[in-house]
C-alpha cells in the first residue's frame, strides 16, 4: 500500500478516535481545562502527530498509548468527583486575593502571582481600582473572579423596586426557511399560527432565515433579503394603548355626565382600569 495512502487511513481513523475519547470525557471550554487536562490533551494531540506520520510504528502503538492517556484521565475524573481532597490535588482549589478590600499579599506568592498579574486580571473586568473591589478569588482554571463593593455594582430592578416580566429564553421555530415543529409544540403553538403571523408581516416562510418566538408569544423574523424591512412586533404596545385610551375615555364620560350615580360608575370603573394599568404596564413595555 502506497504511503500516502497509509498516511490518510492513520489520520482519519485516529483523528476519530480522538474525537470519541475526547466526547467521553466530556467538553469543557480550553479556558476552562485544568493543568492535568491541558497536559492529557497536549500529549494525546502529540500521539496522534506522531503516528500519523511515522508509518515504521505499529498502528496499535498509537491505539495502546491514546488508550493510557485516555484511561488514566477518566479515572482521575471520577476520583476528583467522589473526593474532594483529591479534587483539590488533581485539579486545584481556589485561593482569595482580595477579601474585605485588602489584597492577601501571602496568597499572592502562594500561586506566583504578582501585582502586574492581578492588576491586569481586575482591568479584564472592568475594575481599574482595588479599592472598589470586595472579594476575588483566583479559580484553579487561573480565571479571577471579582465582586465590586455594593456601590460599584450594576443597578438592578429589583434594587429600584421595579418589577418586570419572567423571561424565557426565546424558542426558534423557523430556520432555514423550514418551520421546527418541536419547539412550536412546546410553546404550545402550531404551524397554522406561524401563517398567520407570517401573513400579518406579509413575509412568506421560505424567504425566513432565521425566526423566533419570544416567551410573550412574540415572532421576530430575519430574512434573506437584509435590504427588506419587517415591521416590529406590535401587539404588546397596542394593548397598553389601548388600555390607556379605555381608561381616558372613562374619566371622560365621568365629566360630561350630570347624573352623580352615573359619574361615580365612571369614575369607579375609571380606577379599577388605572390599578390594572400599573400592574400590567411592566409586562407590556
Amino acid at each position: 500500500m502506497p504511503d500516502w495512502i497509509q498516511i490518510i487511513i492513520r489520520s482519519v481513523s485516529l483523528l476519530i478516535i480522538l474525537f470519541l475519547l475526547t466526547k467521553w470525557l466530556g467538553t469543557k471550554q480550553l479556558s476552562q481545562l485544568n493543568i492535568f487536562e491541558y497536559i492529557s490533551g497536549v500529549v494525546l494531540g502529540g500521539i496522534v502527530a506522531i503516528h500519523v506520520s511515522t508509518l515504521e510504528s505499529p498502528f496499535y502503538y498509537a491505539l495502546l498509548a491514546m488508550f493510557i492517556w485516555f484511561i488514566f484521565p477518566y479515572i482521575v475524573e471520577l476520583l476528583s468527583l467522589k473526593s474532594k481532597a483529591f479534587r483539590n490535588f488533581a485539579q486545584g482549589k481556589s485561593r482569595v486575593l482580595i477579601q474585605n478590600g485588602k489584597i492577601m499579599e501571602d496568597n499572592l506568592k502562594k500561586e506566583h502571582f504578582s501585582t502586574d498579574d492581578l492588576l491586569e486580571s481586575l482591568r479584564e473586568k472592568n475594575v481599574f481600582k482595588v479599592a472598589d473591589v470586595e472579594f476575588a478569588v483566583l479559580e484553579p482554571t487561573g480565571k479571577l473572579s471579582v465582586l465590586p463593593k455594593k456601590e460599584y455594582r450594576p443597578l438592578t430592578a429589583k434594587d429600584i423596586g421595579l418589577d418586570i416580566a419572567p423571561d424565557r429564553e426565546p424558542q426558534t421555530v423557523i430556520m432555514d426557511g423550514r418551520p421546527l415543529l418541536e419547539p412550536l409544540a412546546n410553546l404550545s403553538l402550531n404551524p397554522t399560527w406561524l401563517e398567520t403571523e407570517l401573513e400579518k408581516m406579509n413575509v412568506s416562510i421560505e424567504n425566513v432565515f432565521l425566526g423566533q418566538v419570544d416567551s410573550d408569544g412574540q415572532l421576530t423574523v430575519d430574512l434573506y433579503d437584509d435590504k427588506l424591512a419587517v415591521p416590529s412586533p406590535t401587539q404588546k404596545p397596542q394593548l397598553l394603548a389601548t388600555m390607556k385610551k379605555c381608561q381616558a375615555d372613562l374619566e371622560l364620560f365621568a365629566l360630561a355626565t350630570d347624573n352623580e350615580l352615573t359619574k361615580q360608575m365612571y369614575q369607579r370603573n375609571s380606577e379599577k382600569l388605572q390599578k390594572a394599568i400599573d400592574h400590567i404596564a411592566p409586562f407590556l413595555r
